[in-house]
């Protein structure tokens, strides 16, 4: 059996390597193309970061299996049961535009699908958020390491951080219930990666983060990094990507949410 440590470790590396990949970005080489939903991207940066992470996961762990946003899933033919799940630029969208909220995301579970890693790399930002199972969640920034612990409770003027949807009938929908989300809260943000929603829960930037639809790899990382800086949260039951991954109306029902505990009664079921 893998330490946790080891894990992180090599989720750092990975991290890192698609981190350079994005920190190269050039606006004239962007290559940017529609998936299909308005306003959902792909650049080439997506896919060569996604690469890079990979590369260096395959060469420190051969055996595992590895789901990606613009890859898909790599078993190896006699599988470790170690699973990792990487976003390699969250916040596409807004590397496009050279908005600074942007990141590579990776993360690793184990057999029972238990998250044991998890490294959110912002290089516009100069962060490298991270965590491993049971030992607390952690912020490098400018050569300085700070233990994550969440939130401040009860303070004044709360934030809450969410997203919406790229489908007009979704956003409808989540236009229609906002006013009642916000109850309590004094302003809201919206940053366009899920990742580092979480991870700014995690760091106390935000009080509250809640968003409908996200995908694994969009949760992964960031919300083990919330849930060992001390958070609640709460992450989406869906399909696993190794089995097909969920259908768009399973995605499309879940929320994913991460706050203080005592803000936790503030999400729907």
């Amino acid at each position: 059996m893998t330490s946790a440590s080891e894990l992180l470790e090599i989720a750092k590396q990975a991290a890192a390597a698609g981190a350079r990949v994005l920190s190269g970005r050039d606006g004239n080489a962007l290559d940017a193309s529609n998936k299909g939903a308005t306003g959902d991207w792909v650049t080439a940066y997506d896919v060569a970061a996604e690469s890079a992470v990979r590369d260096a996961i395959t060469a420190a762990r051969p055996g595992d299996t590895i789901t990606g946003e613009e890859q898909g899933t790599t078993r190896p033919a006699d599988p470790t049961g170690y699973r990792w799940s990487i976003d390699p630029l969250d916040g596409t969208t807004n590397f496009i535009r050279n908005i600074v909220y942007y990141a590579t995301s990776v993360a690793v579970a184990d057999a029972d699908g238990v998250w044991l890693a998890g490294v959110v790399n912002a290089p516009a930002l100069g962060r490298v958020y991270y965590a491993a199972r049971g030992q607390g969640a952690w912020l490098e920034e400018r050569g300085t390491v700070t233990r994550l612990d969440g939130p401040v409770p009860g303070r004044a003027g709360q934030i809450l951080a969410t997203g919406f949807s790229y489908e007009p009938d979704i956003r409808a929908q989540q236009a229609a219930a906002f006013g009642s989300l916000m109850d309590g809260f004094a302003d809201v943000r919206r940053l366009g990666s899920a990742a580092l929603d979480l991870c700014m829960v995690a760091d106390g930037t935000h009080d509250a983060y809640g968003e409908r639809g996200l995908n694994e790899h969009d949760f992964s990382a960031g919300a083990l990094i919330a849930e060992e800086a001390g958070c609640w949260v709460r992450r989406p039951r869906l399909t696993s990507p190794v089995d097909g991954g969920p259908t768009d109306d399973e995605r499309l029902d879940a929320w994913t949410c991460a706050a203080s505990l005592e803000l936790s009664g503030k999400f729907p079921l």
